[in-house]
């Protein structure tokens, strides 16, 4: 409830209603201010108008459409006053708004000013919509604005947020004075479009850099699955003495996770720890994420309940159930998911997807279809990755006619990762017959991908039959399939190595052999023969057996 002494007789009302205003830290204390200024007939007067639409349109704890319904009751609203809802709705939910009242101020006769457009042009990079943002383009250009550098910079972010690098390269080198913002949007737009040597090319060409250029540059790589660039580039901003700020270390602690870069991302950890950056919910999200897909679960658990639960969200939950799931922790998994529904946090489509997971590690398949149930039930549609997951706890649970049936009934063609899920759970099950079916679909669908023809022709060699192994192996050949080595990655000592076949080029390579090879020993010696219950077709010209370092 607010409280403030308001007298009129001391002749400081106005004074003491925009010190209230300026120091509102929600929507109910600010309706309160609205509804006294009402009483004392002020709210159409400046500054109450510019800020109570100001808190409510741009603040953290606003409604844009409270802010737009008092715009609507001002009855000489000014160029500014439309500018602040724009700018509101232009990074809100629906981003179509700020082009609807753009609309409508016109329609008013109202002109807009040079910072009008960059609102509409933000509009159209969320929505991805290129043609209304060359529309906004068109308008700048038709009013003489488009020599303004901060619609320029806008321009640039709002094509390459709609993937045409082309135009945004284009506005670029028409700017006539170009400030570190411009060039930041230029390698972030060659960033998100995947262009990554461009945009490195343009980080390097760049007269100065801030936390920012270096982001962009990082997350980029993350993007294009070049882990060890992005923490080799995070590395080198360091040595400049540059911060990071909690984009970096999302985007450096997301690299850490696929490489499973553990003691890179402790070091990452300690990194924000020691320069103090707020462990933000995203940051905490990103940690948990990292220390789960890098094998210490533990940790992630301690990152996540090192905070308030009351203040979560259900990213980080999907984080760590999946976590969980994926560590084989199934019943820490489900008892979490009923700890997330007691807290009211409402799951999503991951959340499922996560469970279903869960469900696969450990045999449920009568939970499985509960949850799968209870996605539909609550109004979400599920996706293809929803049935993979569906189809991998029935062939998981040696279910295969089941997930044969249940594959072959989707509403969507079946993506290769489901069916290579299946192929696996029939080879698992002795289901050769599915099989063979399975595995021709592969190949239809993915001709050029090698490790298809190797699956089929493992179970041809099931049934030695050798003639048609062979003629996979020509029709590999004839379409220039080739196999591409696969590779493992080890970290020692906070280093992250590279493991392919047949390379000798680390120059320890000769002490790796000695120890593979007296493992390797010592494994033939232990295994026994009788176990060996069939013989895979050996694919040796692209399939090769010894594993090496780089």
């Amino acid at each position: 409830m607010l409280k403030a002494p308001l007298s009129i007789k001391n002749g400081n009302l106005t004074q003491t209603l925009s010190t209230l205003l300026d120091k509102s830290q929600s929507m109910s204390e600010l309706k309160q201010i609205h509804a006294l200024l009402l009483t004392f007939g002020l709210y159409q007067q400046d500054p109450f108008a510019s800020k109570i639409l100001s808190s409510s349109a741009i603040y953290h704890f606003g409604n844009v459409d409270y802010s737009f319904r008092f715009l609507s009751q001002l009855s000489n609203p000014r160029t500014f006053h439309w500018n602040v809802v724009i700018r509101g709705y232009s990074k809100s939910r629906n981003p179509n708004r700020s082009i609807s009242v753009f609309v409508q101020m016109l329609r008013d006769g109202v002109s807009p000013d040079h910072l009008t457009y960059p609102f509409l042009a933000k509009a159209a990079a969320c929505l991805m919509k290129r043609e209304l943002g060359a529309a906004v383009h068109a308008r700048i250009s038709k009013h003489g604005f488009e020599f303004d550098g901060f619609i320029q910079n806008s321009l640039i972010h709002m094509y390459a947020s709609c993937r045409d690098i082309t135009y945004a390269r284009s506005v670029f080198d028409e700017m006539c004075e170009r400030n570190l913002v411009s060039w930041n949007c230029l390698v972030d737009g060659y960033s998100k479009c995947g262009d990554v040597s461009s945009a490195r090319e343009m980080f390097e060409l760049m007269p100065e850099r801030d936390v920012v250029s270096w982001s962009c540059l990082i997350d980029g790589y993350v993007k294009a699955e070049e882990y060890m660039e992005a923490l080799a580039l995070f590395e080198r901003m360091e040595a400049t003495g540059a911060k990071a700020n909690e984009v970096t270390m999302v985007s450096v602690l997301c690299a850490c996770s696929h490489l499973g870069a553990l003691e890179q991302g402790r070091l990452m950890h300690n990194y924000v720890v020691e320069n103090k950056l707020p462990l933000t919910l995203v940051l905490r999200t990103s940690l948990v994420d990292m220390y789960a897909k890098c094998g210490e679960i533990k940790e992630a658990l301690g990152v996540f309940r090192g905070g308030s639960m009351r203040r979560t969200d259900v990213l980080i939950w999907n984080a760590v159930i999946g976590g969980l799931a994926t560590h084989g922790l199934v019943k820490e998994s489900l008892e979490l998911f009923k700890e997330m529904q007691t807290i009211r946090i409402v799951p999503d489509e991951i959340t499922y997807l996560c469970l279903l997971s869960a469900c696969a590690h450990g045999g449920l398949v009568k939970e499985a279809w509960n949850f799968f149930e209870c996605l539909k039930r609550q109004g979400m549609t599920p996706k293809s990755e929803h049935y993979s997951c569906m189809m991998d706890v029935l062939a998981r649970a040696g279910r295969v006619e089941e997930a044969f049936q249940f594959i072959s009934e989707m509403p969507m063609e079946p993506t290769a990762s489901m069916l290579g899920a299946l192929l696996s759970g029939c080879m698992n099950n002795g289901k050769f017959d599915i099989a063979e079916v399975v595995g021709r679909k592969l190949i239809e669908i993915q001709p050029d991908h090698d490790g298809r023809y190797i699956g089929l022709s493992n179970v041809y060699a099931v049934f030695n039959r050798w003639d048609e192994a062979n003629s996979l192996r020509e029709a590999m050949e004839r379409r220039g399939v080739k196999k591409f080595p696969g590779f493992s990655s080890v970290e020692i000592s906070g280093m992250l190595h590279r493991f392919i076949a047949h390379d000798k080029a680390h120059p320890n390579s000769e002490q790796i052999y000695l120890i593979l090879n007296f493992v390797s020993n010592q494994i033939k010696l232990d295994a026994s023969s009788e176990n060996q219950d069939c013989l895979l077709y050996d694919v040796q010209d692209f399939c090769p057996q010894t594993p090496c370092y780089i």
